[in-house]
């Protein structure tokens, strides 16, 4: 299976206000193993940056300004994307982008999603972690992916370490070796032997430290009516009977 994690920046958040792709960033995965082609383009977006938009990539009109225009390499990103699967993270916003991209090119090319399937990793993480933070930070600090060199978004970068994030997150593998060419050969450290443990020591409380939660207890089931204590006791009584 060749999977393609994909990541663009671009000069705000909608494409419907005449938002443009500045950069692309793709990489390659056969049978989910990198196999160290990629594909990497600024772009030179005609028009300015939202407010904001320029401080969380870094990049700016002077910078781009010599860059091709998305016309200029469509056709080297098409090949490159051609019948895998794109994983992408937040899916809506790059396929979106993308497509309104082709769309002002003339419809010659066709529809991205007539080329490739597309995986939202941002789902699979919402299912996997309901109700948490899951965005790129916050999954690659939850499934041990060193993102510390992260300083600003780069799509290359984000690709990179979203692919190391969406292998953890599908199969609980962790590291694919982006850093060291040996990394994947390195065998690992084997596990410590488990170790016999005996019964857990007795411990007395306190006279004091019972009265003073007795007292706490009671002040909770005249306020509430009922406490925790009260259901634990009664679901270990039904237990017991």
């Amino acid at each position: 299976m060749r999977h393609i994690v994909l990541d663009t920046e671009t000069t705000g958040l909608e494409w419907k206000k005449g938002n443009r792709v500045v950069e692309i960033g793709c990489v390659e995965l056969l049978e989910r193993r990198p196999t160290g082609r990629t594909f990497h383009r600024y772009l030179n977006p005609e028009r300015e940056f939202e407010p904001g938009a320029q401080e969380v990539t870094g990049l700016t009109l002077e910078f781009l300004a010599d860059k091709p225009k998305f016309e200029d390499v469509v056709d080297e990103f098409l090949a490159f994307v051609e019948g895998a699967e794109l994983v992408i993270h937040n899916a809506a916003f790059d396929m979106g982008f993308l497509e309104h991209e082709l769309s002002l090119l003339g419809g010659g090319r066709g529809r991205l999603r007539e080329r490739v399937t597309v995986q939202d990793s941002l789902e699979l993480a919402r299912q996997r972690y309901p109700g948490q933070r899951n965005s790129l930070d916050a999954l690659c600090k939850r499934l041990g992916v060193d993102n510390s060199h992260r300083q600003l978004h780069g799509a290359l970068l984000d690709a990179q370490l979203l692919a190391e994030a969406w292998l953890a997150l599908t199969a609980g593998q962790g590291e694919i070796g982006f850093g060291s060419p040996d990394a994947a050969a390195t065998p690992r450290a084997p596990r410590a032997p488990a170790v016999a443990v005996g019964p857990r020591p007795s411990i007395a409380v306190p006279a004091e430290d019972l009265a003073l939660h007795a007292a706490r207890v009671d002040a909770i089931r005249k306020k509430a009516g009922l406490c925790v204590w009260d259901v634990e006791a009664g679901s270990g009584a039904n237990a017991a009977g």
